[in-house]
């Protein structure tokens, strides 16, 4: 139902001048189905206050609620003998065309911009309801392509968890492929494989505080909330309470710069199922590392950093390792608000572990030094779409400095695209040796793909960690010509005898 329902809304937002793109597609559709999520989320949240007997106080005002501008229903009609029609049809005299798109940006707009001020908190849902509406605007410019648009939408429920499931992953292929159509490529997405891979190794735990600096579309904390549920759902039939609010209110943390990634990184989370979000909207390396205090650690950071990004010199004096590469302040950054005994998994270009300018050497100093970087997951090439440079992934543990480095180079046997892209069987044997290399057996993570080094055995002056697979097979060296020459010249004259004993046969 909703993959019709989205090549519904995507054939009409073709025809509308305001729209056309994946970009425009995600921007235009995300604030119509948040509300919608958010009327059967007020429906499901009075059904169960009145369970309990209590009053549920709506968040939305009568007139600016979804059944009423959105979708007002007919009456079902009864029949003499008391029964009702089984079907509700929407009321064909709601608003449309000029109406209908006066009402949305003069009224509606305004009306929950409002939320943001009003809010008890950041950490509420009418908070971050302001900030959505304060950030984005209706693009959509016919009224009559936007009523199509809400009566597609409204056919869509969101009331059981495969409903929701179900939505939040082809809302996911959307932003997908935001970055596969070029618009700010690998800016917003994360291939899901590689993040549930990420995560699954990092192994975070409720109660652990997850912290994402470079936000996005917010995948690397969606997939944790989604690991944290199945994880503790393995062990009861379903979640506490008290884990409910914890994952809630005290688990996700994040900060993006850019105004449109960071209203889909909260409507991300909210649609799958993080109602308050503690996402905030600022240029995380706008801040002074020296302010950063204990207070302000996090458990576990996930994260893939803006590659080839560059930053002004203010901002660089933030940093003691000064660099205008945005992934290299982005990993001093990581370091310095990691807690003592965290763990991270942290996405990185490859030349990071070979670079011999003073910043990348002094930056593998820092992270040797001040963590276990235990493991260096080697990516092929096209792993990111349209991206087009080939990254590392850093898992490290803060607190002890590293003695050795477990490398997994990941060999395919074909080319990773947009029509074949890495999947989670690709990386079942990373995640499987990975394990074997912290159980402290010696070599019992050793093969073809991985290798350890000793960092006692490296170069102390540069801290060179280049991924040279020492298992590789060694191609045999390029002949000199000369020798080559000699070769065929002994090949001409065995096959001048072969003719010979041939012709002597005729």
């Amino acid at each position: 139902m909703f993959e019709q329902t989205f090549k519904n809304i995507d054939d009409i937002l073709h025809k509308d001048a305001g729209c056309g793109s994946e970009l425009d597609y995600v921007e235009q559709t995300s604030w119509v189905l948040f509300l919608k999520y958010l009327n059967d989320l007020e429906k499901d949240k009075k059904t169960a206050a009145e369970l309990t007997g209590k009053t549920y106080t709506s968040i939305i005002a009568p007139e600016y609620q979804w059944s009423v501008w959105a979708a007002p229903k007919l009456r079902q009609v009864q029949f003499p003998d008391g029964r009702l029609s089984s079907k509700v049809k929407i009321d064909h005299n709601a608003l449309t065309g000029d109406d209908l798109a006066d009402f949305v940006n003069i009224k509606l707009f305004p009306y929950l911009k409002k939320f943001k001020a009003n809010a008890k908190s950041a950490n509420t849902i009418e908070y971050k309801i302001g900030e959505i509406f304060s950030e984005l605007k209706n693009r959509i410019q016919s009224g009559y392509n936007l009523r199509e648009v809400v009566n597609h939408i409204d056919e869509l429920r969101f009331r059981t968890h495969a409903e929701k499931h179900e939505m939040s992953h082809l809302y996911e292929g959307k932003i997908k492929n935001m970055g596969n159509a070029g618009r700010n490529g690998g800016e917003y997405y994360t291939p899901r494989p590689l993040i549930k891979t990420i995560v699954k190794v990092v192994a975070p735990k409720i109660g652990n505080t997850i912290y994402d600096g470079a936000v996005g579309s917010a995948g690397f904390l969606v997939e944790a909330f989604e690991y944290l549920k199945v994880v503790k759902t393995k062990h009861a039939s379903s979640l506490s309470t008290s884990d409910t609010v914890t994952l809630q209110k005290k688990t996700f943390y994040g900060k993006e710069k850019k105004s449109l990634a960071y209203i889909i990184g909260i409507m991300n989370m909210i649609l799958h199922g993080v109602e308050a979000p503690n996402i905030v909207h600022t240029n995380t390396l706008a801040e002074n590392l020296a302010d950063i205090q204990e207070k302000d650690r996090y458990d576990v950071i996930l994260a893939n950093p803006p590659f080839g990004g560059k930053e002004r010199a203010e901002v660089q004096q933030n940093f003691p390792i000064k660099t205008g590469e945005t992934a290299s302040l982005f990993l001093q950054h990581f370091v310095k608000i990691l807690k003592a005994g965290g763990k991270a998994g942290v996405v990185i270009k490859n030349t990071f572990l070979s670079n011999t300018d003073n910043a990348s050497i002094s930056l593998r100093k820092l992270l040797l030094e001040n963590c276990n970087l235990h493991t260096v997951l080697d990516l092929p090439g096209g792993t990111f779409t349209g991206a087009g440079v080939k990254t590392v992934v850093l898992f490290f543990e803060k607190g002890l400095s590293t003695k050795k480095v477990w490398f997994y180079q990941l060999n395919l046997d074909r080319n990773l695209g947009k029509t074949d892209p890495l999947n989670e069987k690709d990386l079942a044997e990373f995640v499987e040796l990975q394990k074997l290399a912290l159980s402290g057996v010696e070599g019992a993570a050793e093969s073809e793909n991985s290798w350890t080094i000793n960092i006692k055995d490296i170069d102390q002056s540069t801290f060179d960690l280049s991924a040279k697979n020492p298992n590789t097979p060694e191609e045999a060296p390029l002949r000199h010509p000369a020798e080559i020459l000699k070769n065929m010249a002994e090949l001409d004259k065995e096959s001048a005898e072969i003719l010979n004993s041939i012709s002597g046969l005729i």
